[in-house]
């Protein structure tokens, strides 16, 4: 079964914690020093939130698959849309492995379908760039 993805952006990476948690009445199933992840069934969806020297609210939304099958098919309807699809493959992104592709809708928000393969103890550095959107995965800026 399907699952949304949900990635922002905050400022405040402690007071979000505090505020998702308590909007969504359960604690994160992954923390970081710059990252926390909820893996929610109701409603259904991976709602992660990160502090990585971006502006805060949107970074991506996404569409996660449970297996192999499912990944084929969310493929092949990327391909049919009329944007292109970067197919990153396996890789490490937010504390993850996975292997995904990505696309932008038509104003530029990026959207992954990836199928989570394995845990991470590195946030992951190898950038993405489409079109117009920023990477998910790089390093965080020096200040």
């Amino acid at each position: 079964m399907k699952r949304l993805h949900v990635h922002v952006s905050v400022d405040d990476l402690a007071k979000s914690i505090q505020f998702y948690s308590t909007l969504f009445a359960a604690e994160p199933t992954v923390t970081k020093d710059d990252y926390a992840k909820w893996m929610l069934d109701d409603p259904r969806v991976n709602f992660a939130i990160s502090k990585r020297g971006r502006a805060s609210g949107i970074r991506h939304l996404g569409i996660q698959v449970e297996d192999r099958a499912e990944l084929a098919d969310v493929y092949s309807r990327l391909q049919r849309a009329d944007a292109p699809v970067l197919e990153e493959g396996a890789t490490t992104c937010c504390y993850a492995k996975s292997e995904k592709s990505w696309v932008e809708d038509p104003q530029g928000i990026q959207w992954e379908t990836f199928l989570t393969t394995g845990e991470s103890t590195t946030y992951g550095t190898a950038p993405v760039r489409l079109n117009q959107g920023r990477p998910c995965c790089e390093p965080t800026r020096a200040a």
